[in-house]
């Protein structure tokens, strides 16, 4: 992990199943599969683009769904290299002078057993949803008296003091299919022969979504 120590990889989310401690208490596991990752790009903070990232491809494509532009660029990487999907990822210079443009990252290059990390990922989609589901509002008695009103939000303001709806008023609307972000799980094993991360806990996103894994940048007590 030495000069890839501020790296992270790109993958997809296969599933979650259990495995043990050395307890034998039983876990809830999420399995990622992390690479290989292509890095397609380097960019420096000397460069035109002003700050220092790696631009890397995971998966792959069929060469008629790539563009010509898309495939030029590839191309540098190597002969046959159409991912499927690309991310990049903000490193520092030095990091990108160790991985020149070409280079194959495995799931042994960047992370270990122990070790925390940060997983990004698009939260599932919930639709149109109310305030009970969307912000875990209580509702309404469901006795006399209360006529349909059991499951609406009631007032957001009034009319003439403030004369306005204040902000961050919890109201219905879409719920879900946003970039969220999980701190500071713990890796509990890693198959370095298919690339496979095991993280103890849940990650955003359904099965098969794209995910990218970074180490932790808080540090645990």
């Amino acid at each position: 992990m030495g000069k890839n120590s501020e790296m992270g990889l790109i993958g997809r989310k296969i599933g979650m199943t259990q495995m043990f401690d050395a307890a034998g208490a039983a876990l809830g596991i999420t399995v990622l599969e992390m690479g290989p990752n292509v890095v397609l790009q380097g960019k420096t903070t000397k460069g035109n683009d002003g700050y220092s990232a790696l631009q890397l491809g995971y998966g792959t494509r069929k060469a008629f769904r790539v563009t010509k532009a898309e495939t030029g660029h590839y191309k540098k990487a190597g002969e046959g290299v159409l991912p499927r999907y690309v991310h990049e990822i903000r490193v520092p210079d030095a990091t990108v002078a160790a991985n020149p443009v070409g280079t194959v990252l495995t799931v042994a290059d960047v992370f270990k057993d122990g070790v925390r990390v940060d997983v990004t990922g698009t939260s599932k989609g919930r639709g149109f949803q109310g305030v009970m589901r969307r912000h875990n509002f209580k509702g309404f008695k469901r006795t006399h008296g209360v006529h349909e009103y059991h499951r609406h939000g009631g007032s957001i303001g009034t009319r003439l003091t403030p004369g306005m709806t204040f902000k961050g008023v919890g109201m219905p609307g879409h719920m879900g299919d946003c970039q969220v972000t999980v701190q500071k799980l713990l890796v509990h094993k890693i198959d370095v022969a298919r690339n496979l991360l095991f993280i103890k806990g849940g990650v955003p996103g359904p099965d098969g979504a794209n995910v990218v894994v970074r180490l932790a940048v808080k540090k645990v007590k």
